[in-house]
């Protein structure tokens, strides 16, 4: 094919080779004018090696330089992966954006939990809906989730159709929100799919994923022989789940308490979507300790160990309303991210020394992932039967694995790819065409900066090895006013002698000074330059670490 004509591509800038921080482009037309959507626009969430960062956001300079050519942003559904940066990219790109209803809502309440925040003007689709955004046709397909309203994409256009799944799985009973449409998968399938971009969370597992009334079924039972208080935490988001909590206690004559601010928002959006009906209203964390003992359940956020989330101001017993005692139980109906294993494991120990009695997944069937495992992925591809498969929402083991299987099960054409790469998908051979700068932000605080900033970087220092502060005030002939000042952080009191270390600290300021000749004592960046040198060096020899240093002349 002659480069230049019609093409249609993929460009991942988050989410391939990683799990999280979801946002994919497709382009269709020249390469030098081609116009563009965005899929989805979410977060991942930050580790201890990143101190002081709340969350990562995926970099979308390569389309916000382009932005009049970009149509429209579209969202799968609204788990913060997927939808958690939108808010603050969205002044960024300023395009339509097009989600379902619940998503939407979820977004909307979010924006008034946090000040400053911009509205998002929202086009609101249902499953069946269809858009058209100049060359691409989409239409929103259900696909049964661990949140309400997912959708895969059906993006047509005149090089062909891509099925873009989201997240997804097969369970006929989800307990909340759409079962997956395979009539009108199976469908599009006969219609020809040019391309299928595929959830590769659970490929390395056998089999199919548990359904969700699996969960509903096994907390009713072990909701039914609790005596004593019941307390269950899980992602907020999963609102099958917290309404198999809520159908368990009203078959056990208990009543549920919703604890935490994202389990509250979510609670008022799946009822205001209908998501709850039928079910008592919940009751506020304030009421709790009226209820008797064996009458209540308490969900509660930070099922991942989060240090401030109910969970964990629970087990530290610092809750204001909640308390657990001897006998109570807690269950755990979620999985641990891959990361967050010490923070939970924490918690659990904290509660199991109050006695309190702890489920897990382990030893119980209280939690089903949201994604499918090899037998689904071979059922998808049985219906779409795709020319071209592109492994997405995986780390580099999982795009391996699902390749594997894509050719296994006789596709054509496989592209292992990871963000940044440039897909060819039609017309002509798929595979990679180009490379795309693209990288991270944080979220620090209620600021946006770039990966390579020196703020994350200097922070490390600082916790590594400590701060040391000092002031120092000379004349205009270069002469000591007075005694230096400084101040430590972060630095042991005494070295392996019993030397206090701000004796080693003044010691090396006072030999800098006082072996600098009057002339240069007169500059006060040469000056600032030398302490600087000398107390690292000193602190380095006495401790093996050098500590961030700090220093400022004044001239009197």
């Amino acid at each position: 094919m002659v480069r230049g004509a019609d093409e249609l591509v993929f460009l991942p800038l988050g989410g391939v080779g990683e799990i999280g921080m979801n946002a994919s482009l497709y382009g269709f037309g020249p390469p030098r004018d081609r116009k563009w959507i965005l899929v989805d626009c979410g977060v991942s969430f930050a580790g201890e090696d990143l101190p002081g960062i709340d969350l990562i956001l995926p970099d979308l300079r390569f389309i916000e330089e382009q932005r009049h050519n970009l149509l429209g942003i579209v969202i799968t559904h609204a788990h913060e992966d997927h939808i958690g940066a939108l808010m603050d990219l969205w002044p960024r790109l300023q395009a339509p954006v097009y989600a379902t209803q619940f998503a939407a809502s979820l977004l909307e309440i979010r924006r008034f939990s946090e000040p400053g925040a911009r509205k998002v003007p929202i086009n609101v689709v249902n499953r069946g809906s269809r858009v058209t955004l100049g060359p691409f046709e989409i239409e929103f397909i259900a696909m049964a989730h661990s949140i309400p309203e997912s959708t895969a994409l059906a993006i047509r256009t005149p090089a062909g159709t891509v099925l873009h799944t989201g997240d997804w799985k097969i369970d006929p009973t989800p307990g909340a929100g759409w079962a997956t449409d395979e009539a009108r998968l199976r469908e599009i399938g006969d219609e020809g799919v040019r391309a299928m971009v595929c959830d590769s969370t659970n490929v390395v597992r056998g089999g199919e994923s548990p359904s969700e009334a699996d969960v509903a079924a096994t907390l009713r039972d072990i909701m039914a022989g609790a005596k004593h208080r019941v307390a269950v935490t899980t992602f907020a988001s999963n609102v099958a789940r917290i309404r198999a909590v809520a159908e368990a206690a009203l078959a056990c004559g208990r009543e549920v308490v919703a604890v935490g601010r994202a389990m509250d928002r979510v609670v008022q959006v799946a009822a205001e979507c209908g998501y709850l009906d039928g079910l008592p209203p919940f009751r506020s964390s304030e009421t709790y300790g009226y209820l008797p003992r064996d009458k209540v359940v308490a969900l509660l956020t930070g099922s991942q160990g989060e240090p401030r989330a109910a969970l964990a101001r629970v087990a530290e017993d610092q809750h204001p309303d909640i308390t657990l005692a001897p006998g109570d139980l807690v269950i755990l109906s979620s999985r641990t991210i891959p990361g967050n294993e010490k923070a939970v494991g924490r918690i659990v120990n904290a509660l199991i020394r109050q006695g309190v009695e702890i489920i897990t997944d382990r030893t119980h069937m209280v939690h089903v992932s949201g994604h499918p495992r090899r037998g689904e992925l071979e059922q998808l591809y049985r219906w779409v039967r795709p020319r071209v498969a592109v492994p997405v929402h995986g780390e580099a083991l999982h795009l391996h694995e699902h390749a594997a299987l894509a050719r296994s099960l006789g596709v054509d054409e496989v592209i292992e790819a990871t963000d940044g790469d440039l897909m060819l998908l039609g017309p002509g051979q798929a595979g990679v065409i180009d490379k795309v700068s693209c990288g991270r932000l944080y979220k620090d605080g209620s600021l946006l900066i770039h990966a390579g900033d020196s703020t994350v970087q200097e922070r490390r220092r600082l916790s590594f090895g400590g701060l040391v502060s000092v002031a120092i005030a000379l004349d205009t002939r270069g002469d000591l006013v007075g005694d230096p000042a400084f101040e430590i952080s972060g630095l042991p009191q005494v070295t392996r002698d019993r030397t206090p270390f701000e004796d080693v600290i003044e010691e090396a300021i006072l030999n800098v000074i006082n072996g600098l000749p009057k002339a240069r004592r007169r500059d006060p960046d040469l000056v600032e330059n030398a302490v600087e040198r000398a107390v690292r060096a000193a602190v380095g020899d006495a401790w093996g670490k050098k500590p961030s240093c700090h220093v400022h002349v004044l001239v009197v």
